[in-house]
This record gives C-alpha cells, sequence and structure tokens, in this order.
C-alpha cells in the first residue's frame, strides 16, 4: 500500500517537495517507491498556484480536527512546510501528530541575516511595525499580506506602496496608498526599480528568509533604504530540515520506500531538531 503523506504548504519549498514527490510516484522506481501526496492550503489566496498533486483547501478545525483528520485519512507522515509566520498551523501540526501517532518534519527555510550596509530595525509584530514608522511621514513600502496590511491605518500620515497576491479590498482607509499585485520571486532589478519609482524610503517586511523575496533586501541595501523587519514568532520544537531533498530522503527513511533515485542520495542523511 502506498503511504499517504499530508504535505502543509503554502510556500515554495512546499511546492517543489510536492513536486519531487509527484514526480517519484509517476516513475514507480521501486515497489513501494511512490508516495501518495495530499497539500494542504489555508485558502487565503484567492488563486493560488497550480501544483502537482491533489489539493485540499481551508482549515482542519485546530489540533483536535486535524488530528482527526489524520486518523481518518490514515496518514502516514507529516511534512509541515507552511510559511515561517504560521506559527499556530505549525503548533497545531505538533499537537495533532503526537496525539494520532503521526511522524512529523518541518521544512523551514532559514532567515534572512544583516550584511554590510543593511539597516534593519527588528521588531516583534505588525503593531509594533506600525509604531516604529513614527510620526514624521514616510513613503513605506508594505511587504506584507493583505489582511496585515490594515493594521497601518493607524498611522494615515504615511504613503504607502503595497504588493499582494491578490487585491486589496476593500483599499486603506488612508489618504495615499499605490497597490501593485504580483506573485514571487522578485529579482534586486526588478524590485530597485519599483522602490525607486514609487520613491521609498522605508520597507517594512516579514523575515520570510529564502530567495524568492529576497530581491527587495538586496535592493534596499543598494539604495540606503531602511527596513522595518518584523522577528520571526516561535514554533514548535520538531525533527527539521531546511530543503525539499532532505525533506524528501527524510520521507523515504521514514516510511520505508525503496529505490531512492538519485535526488534523494544527493540530500543529506538525517534532519536536526529544530526551534
Amino acid at each position: 500500500m502506498v503511504p499517504r503523506i499530508l504535505l502543509l504548504g503554502g510556500t515554495s519549498e512546499a511546492s517543489a517537495l510536492a513536486k519531487r514527490l509527484a514526480a517519484r510516484l509517476a516513475a514507480r522506481i521501486a515497489d513501494h517507491a511512490g508516495l501518495d501526496v495530499v497539500l494542504s492550503l489555508a485558502g487565503r489566496t484567492e488563486h493560488p498556484a497550480p501544483q502537482p498533486v491533489p489539493v485540499r483547501i481551508g482549515g482542519f478545525g485546530g489540533a483536535a480536527g486535524l488530528a482527526d483528520y489524520l486518523k481518518a485519512e490514515r496518514i502516514a507522515a507529516v511534512v509541515d512546510a507552511t510559511h515561517p509566520y504560521a506559527a499556530r498551523m505549525s503548533f497545531n501540526a505538533a499537537e495533532a501528530c503526537a496525539a494520532a501517532g503521526v511522524p512529523l518534519l518541518a521544512l523551514r527555510r532559514g532567515p534572512w541575516v544583516p550584511v554590510a550596509g543593511d539597516r534593519w530595525r527588528e521588531v516583534a509584530d505588525v503593531p509594533a511595525a506600525v509604531v516604529a514608522l513614527g510620526d514624521a511621514p514616510r513613503r513605506v513600502f508594505l511587504a506584507l499580506g493583505r489582511n496585515e496590511v490594515r493594521a497601518f491605518e493607524a498611522a494615515p500620515q504615511h504613503a504607502y506602496l503595497v504588493r499582494s497576491v491578490d487585491p486589496v479590498t476593500p483599499p486603506l482607509a488612508v489618504p495615499d496608498a499605490e497597490y501593485v499585485l504580483g506573485r514571487g520571486p522578485f529579482g534586486e532589478a526588478d524590485d530597485r526599480a519599483l522602490l525607486e519609482a514609487h520613491r521609498i524610503d522605508t520597507i517594512v517586511a516579514k523575515n520570510s528568509g529564502g530567495a524568492a523575496t529576497s530581491g527587495k533586501m538586496a535592493a534596499a541595501r543598494a539604495l540606503g533604504i531602511g527596513v522595518v523587519l518584523i522577528e520571526r514568532p516561535a514554533v514548535p520544537a520538531v525533527p527539521a530540515v531546511e530543503t525539499p531533498a532532505e525533506a524528501e530522503a527524510w520521507l523515504l527513511d521514514r516510511l520505508g520506500a525503496h529505490g531512492a533515485d538519485s535526488s534523494a542520495q544527493e540530500a543529506e542523511p538525517s534532519p536536526s531538531p529544530g526551534a
């Protein structure tokens, strides 16, 4: 019987892992080498990118609901590849997997780290970022989710540029706001042009890590623009890896799948605990 995997997604790493596992299932390299994968998305994006495996959209009803789902669907293992700031989902996954006796791995990209030329001010959360902008009017690029930008209505003295996958509806209740729709990855050159065209002097962003949205950080460094960076929330201490290849190798090893192909053999053999 082919093991069934629940992949908690919403990141480029989740999509990359889904692609690797879908290719393995299609190839049927050896007996039991295939994996039946379900990719779960929270549903916050109206039009998610196409995926190579079946997709489930919506919540589970907390940790208890997720535990029930794992049992009912006979899930053999869970990979938590949610966004670094989806901490509630990560804690629910840890609790549910412990209750259901299902192995859990976190696929977590590393955070960005400051280098020479960065002008970062790190804050705890979105409300703290609003305060950090100060009273003097600024031209601010909000590189946040469309629901989170609503908090900046409390600081209407600033001019805002908002980039999101889906439209911000209704628009922010502030005198000066512009909107750009786009789905990453975003390169440094394009982000630099965007920042210059809108005369941005401050960026508000999360420390998401990874390459897909790092262009704005490099562009800010080159232009001498300050960044208000929202710190990562705490996440549960579970086995964790940083790459889809490592996650694939963990699944094959954990589930006793045989006939690993060269892509899995390139991965490091075992994860280390992460926090």
